[in-house]
């Protein structure tokens, strides 16, 4: 009787395009991630490849999905574009990005969304879905049959180009999104009247306890029970009265008023930058936290220095999202086991997404990592806005990235991949459509 090994079989079968030879796996083994058609299909002994990457000394992670982003293009290009935003997500970790709606125009026509994917379709170097937006006169059917990924975020609290939703707008609109079985991310925030002068006042403004206020709003306005995803949430208390999923930002995790002084209007973002107190408490949460997402809202340097009640709200962030996290793990202050959770395999299901992993079948995207830190300056991003809010900070950044089972990040070069466009569960292909719809 012959025994055939998992190489043995491998081998009878076409040979693998990619093998991660030296990989530490979860669990502590060491074993080759062989990897053919986009799709991991063999961890264990090695066999051979058209290419071999040797990961001795390495930290391999399935790359982040990043499911809160910003990509600005348009008349925003100056900000942003798909091609930047998209090079700097790779450069960071991410394979995935999810594209928010309030754009210039905001998503909340079919046509304006169906525009958005052929944008995204022609420049993201990354694979991407977008959400759609939510007003009282979206046409949520049609923007989930187009391919919206989700509706939101949903804005409780007016933004930087987003208008707000009243409590009977939100409560009708998430009916709908219940109807079709959809996802609904809301930007939960409460805001007091008064004067935006400085970090102080802003945090003010839209204070902690404003923020919890508004997510028990929220969930008063779901006695339907839609599935709701609360964004970029800012303090513990807000976690605590939240029932859905929890998103939380390194720049909530890692910046403070105290750390950033309090007149610098580049820390200004929507919820704002709070005390040392609430990010420390904010720590104390982590076990709750479903996803680590960047928030990535770039603004131009010049915007940015205008006098603070006239500067933008928003900071980038998606380069920087899990090299921050990974400076954390170096450090011991969280696992990683816990950083893959939230910034990969969660995210992944949250919108329903094959996961990346080590798993026969599972998308082969990964990022490989150095076991040192290195100083955040501006000068080694890819935005094109130019800045980041962690300067000075310790990072990780990958040395290589690979998405769908190819090579597209190394050593500070950018090969071109095939790129994928995740739709929403609801999406009918226009050849596809019923007709007379």
């Amino acid at each position: 009787m012959t025994i055939w090994s998992g190489a043995d079989l491998i081998c009878m079968e076409r040979r693998p395009a990619l093998v991660l030879a030296n990989v530490q796996v979860p669990g502590g083994r060491r074993a080759d991630i062989a990897i053919r058609d986009g799709r991991v299909v063999h961890t264990g002994a090695g066999s051979a490849a058209d290419q071999v990457i040797d990961c001795t000394g390495l930290f391999v992670l399935p790359a982040a999905v990043d499911i809160h982003v910003h990509m600005r293009g348009g008349s925003q290009s100056a900000k942003e574009d798909w091609k930047t935003g998209s090079t700097s997500a790779l450069a960071g970790g991410v394979t995935v990005v999810v594209d928010q709606p309030n754009t210039i125009p905001p998503l909340t026509t079919s046509e304006a969304f169906i525009t958005r994917v052929h944008e995204a379709q022609a420049h993201s170097l990354c694979s991407f879905a977008i959400n759609s937006g939510v007003t009282p006169d979206t046409p949520f059917e049609a923007m989930w049959k187009a391919g919206a990924m989700a509706f939101g975020e949903t804005f409780f609290a007016p933004s930087s180009y987003g208008k707000a939703l009243d409590a009977p707008e939100l409560s009708r609109a998430l009916g709908r999104i219940r109807g079709l079985g959809g996802l609904a991310t809301i930007h939960a925030e409460g805001i007091a009247p008064g004067e935006d002068t400085n970090l102080a006042a802003h945090d003010s403004l839209r204070s902690p306890e404003g923020e919890r206020e508004a997510v028990i709003a929220v969930q008063a306005c779901n006695p339907v029970g839609c599935r709701i995803h609360f964004c970029h949430m800012s303090t513990a208390g807000a976690i605590d009265a939240a029932k859905g999923t929890v998103e939380v930002t390194p720049h909530h995790l890692l910046l403070s008023r105290e750390k950033t002084g309090s007149a610098d209007s580049r820390f200004k973002v929507n919820p704002p930058v709070r005390t040392e107190a609430e990010r420390r408490a904010l720590w104390t949460r982590w076990e709750r936290i479903d996803i680590i997402a960047s928030d990535h809202a770039p603004h131009t340097k010049a915007e940015k220095a205008l006098p603070f009640p006239d500067a933008p709200s928003g900071v980038p962030g998606v380069e920087t999202m899990v090299p921050l996290l990974m400076a954390e793990m170096i450090d011991r202050r969280i696992t990683l086991t816990d950083l893959v959770q939230k910034t990969a395999t969660a995210p992944a299901a949250l919108i329903g997404i094959p996961p990346a992993g080590f798993v026969p079948g599972d998308r082969a995207d990964f990022a490989l990592y150095p076991r040192s830190a290195v100083t955040v300056e501006p000068e080694i991003l890819h935005s094109r806005c130019g800045w980041t809010p962690f300067e000075g900070c310790r990072a990780v950044f990958p040395e290589t990235v690979i998405m769908g089972g190819a090579v597209v990040y190394r050593d500070g070069e950018f090969f071109r991949g095939n790129p994928s466009w995740f739709a929403g569960r609801g999406h009918v292909p226009q050849s596809q459509e019923p007709p007379g719809t």
